[in-house]
């Protein structure tokens, strides 16, 4: 029944992150067609991600409580409301609407509940040993779908752009089939067994309602998720939508090119998470984030200096290559630290602060990109922080280890007489 589940809970993932990589490559495009200033396209995002947040703070701090799959069924649900409001005007009050209550991606990267929920099943089903190695195969599907998914969506386009369609027509069609994602969602995480669920007796604290699903393990928790705010602060000012725009005005690319580099980048990203695992067993989770995340930052800098598109696209292919094996370590460590109870809710939690975190970006990333001097900022901003964040990490989380690589204790020496006794026996 466990193998089961997991399948399902990857098959949903792969059918979730191809529905973020096809709505990546457009988000941005469709609404600066439909008529939206670089504020407006700011705002929009910024309300979708805090409104992502709010919701999804509530349903996974609760899902331990009301059922892992009633809440991933949920979320499924929101994700075809909020694509098909995208999809069926592009009105800037009902934009905001959706954008508020629904689950839209502008990222190409996990929103709603899923992620947390998923993760904090997956630990419940396997051993502690194989929960990293677990979790990069994760990483490793979702890249490929992602991947698959801005192909897709560039393809789309491109087809219905030779048939004299208005280029906000082909988009729109590519949100309409994000938010059928959200239906086959629904279907799969029916079939999820009872086994995903917290058994009850691995409940510590019943109380734990008022204080966000976490007892013990506050304190850590919130440290953690103020460094990854910061993180995701960084990340959002190079989401794969505004990367699929800025080539776009930088080096005049086409739709069907964008998605072919995101389906690269992405691609990279899946087979590099591989590393991640062999990594964190041999020096640690928390040495493992940081120290592939670091060079990949520099890489970042280094885009929006490049003089030529080949050139821009080969640094940014490299950055990709070596910036995803923090992601899976990161969710490794996060579930690890805390007590099985708590795992939905730390997972959720700290997802949470990296929704609010670049939640601000595009307020400050779109105006830079659409009209700026320097469209490639956000390149620079991002990859800054994103150091910044790394020597925190390292500085604070270095000494806290999970519990499968704390040293083994030390066999207690047995008394002088037992040695003395059990020579005699010899």
């Amino acid at each position: 029944m466990a193998q089961r589940d997991i399948v399902l809970l990857f098959t949903a993932r792969c059918i979730r992150m191809f529905g973020y990589g096809l709505l990546a490559v457009v988000v941005v495009l469709y609404l600066d067609a439909v008529g939206l200033s670089g504020a407006e396209i700011g705002l929009l995002l910024t309300l979708t991600l805090l409104g992502d947040a709010a919701i999804s703070l509530w349903l996974t701090t609760h899902a331990d409580r009301l059922g892992r799959r009633r809440v991933l069924v949920v979320g499924a649900v929101l994700l075809l409301a909020g694509g098909l409001a995208f999809a069926a005007t592009p009105v800037f009050a009902v934009l905001l609407v959706a954008a508020t209550i629904g689950v839209i991606s502008p990222s190409g990267n996990e929103v709603g509940p899923f992620l947390a929920v998923e993760q904090a099943s997956l630990t419940q089903l396997v051993d502690p040993a194989r929960r990293t190695h677990l979790f990069t195969r994760y990483q490793l599907a979702g890249s490929i779908a992602t991947a698959l998914g801005a192909l897709a969506a560039g393809a789309v386009v491109q087809v219905a752009a030779g048939r004299v369609v208005e280029p906000s027509d082909a988009y729109r069609a590519v949100i309409v089939g994000y938010a059928l994602v959200g239906v086959v969602l629904a279907v799969v995480f029916t079939r999820v067994s009872p086994a995903v669920e917290v058994p009850p007796a691995e409940v510590v604290d019943p109380t734990i309602r008022t204080r966000l699903g976490l007892h013990r393990s506050q304190g850590v928790v919130m440290r953690l998720s103020a460094l990854f705010a910061l993180d995701a602060f960084a990340g959002g000012f190079v989401m794969q939508s505004f990367i699929a725009f800025w080539f776009s005005e930088r080096f005049g690319v086409d739709p069907a090119v964008l998605g072919v580099i995101l389906f690269g980048a992405n691609i990279l990203a899946a087979v590099s998470a591989l590393a991640a695992g062999p990594l964190a067993a041999r020096f640690g989770l928390v040495r493992t984030m940081v120290f592939t995340h670091l060079p990949s930052n520099v890489l970042l800098i280094l885009v929006p200096l490049m003089p030529a598109l080949p050139l821009a696209v080969l640094v940014l292919l490299a950055r990709f290559s070596i910036s995803q094996m923090d992601v899976p370590t990161r969710q490794s460590y996060t579930l690890a630290i805390v007590s099985p109870d708590e795992r939905s809710a730390a997972a959720g939690v700290t997802g949470i602060a990296r929704s609010l975190g670049v939640a601000a970006s595009p307020l400050i990333a779109a105006p830079l990109l659409i009209g700026s001097a320097f469209t490639g900022a956000p390149f620079v901003i991002a990859g800054t922080l994103k150091i910044v964040y790394d020597v925190l990490l390292y500085r604070r989380f270095q000494a806290l280890r999970p519990p499968e690589e704390e040293p083994a204790p030390e066999e207690e020496p047995a008394p002088e007489e037992d040695q003395e006794a059990s020579h005699s026996l010899c």
